[in-house]
């Protein structure tokens, strides 16, 4: 594994932020999957995330993990040890997840495992990947929660014709209702011709009103 040097500063604070969400734990149960998936015995012991990282940077195992799910998925595996093989099996591996039916932001970028960047990436992606598989009934070993199916629900016209009288039930209706004879907003007030022939006594105050 290529060594970087230390990082400092912002890159050292993303590299500590990044390893303070990588859980042990987590990938361990991440590399038993693989094995009980795959069929194969992982050789080395899984101590850390520089482990985890190496067992899985060469991106044969991924491939391995995604044929023995969908078969023929990854056509041909490199073996060879040069690095832009392994970056390439890396590559087919994400391609073949997201035919399958991983939303992109299930994946992870190919520097996140091959450069150790956000190794918690690559354990959160098999995780998706695991329950993807519990989705679609598999039948294989299980790996995390399985993914819940869209609950989409389909209405004819009668229900929302009788949702939509409901709502006016609701709220009342204005059926009927009408604006003539009301004084638009802003505008003076007509006096009517008529107004004028009403008697005096209608139209004044009464003087007992004035004295009281």
């Amino acid at each position: 594994m290529a060594y970087h040097g230390p990082s400092y500063g912002l890159s050292r604070e993303c590299a500590m932020k990044s390893q303070a969400k990588f859980s042990p734990e987590r990938a361990k149960q991440c590399v038993t999957w693989i094995e009980e998936v795959t069929g194969s015995k992982v050789e080395m012991e899984i101590k850390d995330q520089i482990d985890f990282a190496e067992m899985l940077k060469d991106g044969s195992v991924l491939c391995q993990l995604i044929n023995s799910i969908q078969p023929g998925s990854v056509k041909k595996i490199n073996t060879m040890k040069a690095p832009f093989k392994q970056r390439e099996n890396i590559e087919m591996y994400l391609k073949a997840c997201a035919i399958y039916g991983l939303k992109e932001q299930d994946l992870f970028q190919v520097n996140d495992l091959y450069e150790n960047k956000n190794l918690y990436m690559v354990v959160d992606n098999l995780y998706n990947l695991g329950g993807l598989t519990q989705k679609k009934g598999w039948d294989g070993p299980a790996l995390g929660v399985k993914v819940s199916s869209e609950n989409k629900r389909n209405f004819d016209d009668e229900v929302l014709k009788a949702g939509q009288s409901m709502i006016g039930l609701q709220y009342g209706t204005n059926k009927g209702a009408s604006q003539a004879g009301m004084t638009p907003y802003g505008a003076s007030r007509q006096i009517r011709p008529e107004d004028w022939n009403r008697p005096k006594e209608q139209n004044s105050v009464p003087s007992n009103h004035l004295n009281s």
